[in-house]
């Protein structure tokens, strides 16, 4: 090999490998200071495009499942007023059956009717109750959508419960047609008590498909993280690996930039 001054060879190559091997040290020390494998969207352009669309699709999953919690709310809201509502009833029919007897006087009718009339206040009272300013008891159903992107397919309707004020049911013949104990008859108190508890039911239906609905979303969830982590959290212990590596030929690497730069001055020895 010849000996010359003005190219060093030796000490370009070894210049190039020094900055190759601190370029990989600065992305691992990024990687491992970040806790990201895609510190820059160069490192991994598709996955970081992936990654996007996993985390956007997670959040959406969080959000629809705190949509659902707060339908729950809004149905156990709805049947602690059906509840209340069954326990008038039952006092109603109770106030009925005492009414017909035989051993009562006008009077003691009259203090009968006297309650009767306040329990149909609270019943007219609590069909117009209201949550977060929903209707409890309103003229349509509600829809819940129960997936993160919106499907019509599987989203959730909470059934009109505005029944509960008809007089096609026997509530609304109790609570407002009625005007004394003497003017409703039994049926229909019997009639209103039947309609409350085929609308609990059907409250508690809802209630338990919307808690399956809100497990889903966390499953869901959970494995959008996962397979989001997949692509843009580092792994600690490769990439330590990685980095004592890098660290270590950083440094061979200035050592040996050292040693080439000194190579030159073999050709003054020559001269001297």
């Amino acid at each position: 090999m010849a000996v010359v001054i003005n190219t060093n060879q030796a000490a370009t190559v070894a210049s190039n490998n020094l900055a190759a091997s601190n370029s990989m040290l600065q992305k691992s020390l990024n990687r491992l200071s970040s806790g990201s494998k895609i510190v820059n969207p160069s490192d991994d352009a598709g996955g970081l495009a992936v990654s996007m669309k996993l985390s956007a699709a997670a959040k959406r999953q969080g959000a629809v499942n705190t949509n659902i919690g707060n339908a729950v709310s809004f149905l156990q809201t709805q049947d602690g007023a059906l509840k209340v509502s069954g326990k008038i009833l039952d006092r109603m029919s109770e106030l009925k059956t005492l009414n017909d007897d035989v051993t009562k006087g006008d009077t003691d009718k009259a203090n009968y009717n006297t309650e009767f009339t306040a329990l149909q206040s609270q019943l007219k009272a609590i069909a117009s109750e209201t949550f977060n300013g929903v209707a409890l008891f309103g003229s349509s159903g509600l829809t819940v959508k129960a997936t993160e992107d919106a499907s019509t397919t599987s989203q959730i309707t909470i059934a009109d419960a505005s029944n509960i004020a008809s007089t096609s049911t026997g509530v609304g013949a109790v609570s407002e047609t009625a005007t004394s104990l003497g003017s409703v008859s039994l049926d229909d108190i019997k009639s209103a008590i039947e309609n409350v508890a085929t609308m609990r039911a059907s409250n508690g239906a809802q209630q338990s498909r919307l808690a399956f609905a809100s497990e889903l979303l966390t499953v869901n969830k959970a494995n959008l993280e996962a397979a989001n982590s997949r692509i843009v959290d580092v792994d600690v212990a490769s990439e330590s690996t990685q980095l004592a590596r890098w660290n270590t030929l950083v440094q061979a690497g200035t050592a040996m930039l050292a040693q080439a730069n000194g190579s030159s001055q073999t050709a003054l020895r020559l001269l001297s």
